[in-house]
């Protein structure tokens, strides 16, 4: 092989480096866009579930009260029923 030759395929290879790095690149650009969508989504999911444990916990609150309320009620009308 000689000096030509030699030269030839050192080009071959560092075109082809050049390709796959560039190609690289591309693909590290696409995933970084990627990574920020669900990054984003979430943040979105994070803020739903708080606002849904808000809910929950208002409901509870709601259900603890009602159920307060139907044992007064309980208690007078057993009271009434001894009388």
């Amino acid at each position: 092989m000689n000096i030509d030759e030699r030269l030839d395929r050192l080009t071959e290879r560092h075109e082809a480096l050049t390709l796959t790095v560039e190609l690289l690149a591309v693909d590290m650009r696409d995933l970084a866009a990627d990574v920020r969508e669900v990054v984003a989504a979430q943040k979105e999911n994070e803020k739903q579930i708080g606002e849904l444990a808000v809910f929950i916990r208002q409901l509870s609150e709601i259900a603890l009260r009602h159920d307060n309320r139907l044992d007064n009620h309980d208690n007078r009308l057993g009271k009434l029923e001894e009388k």
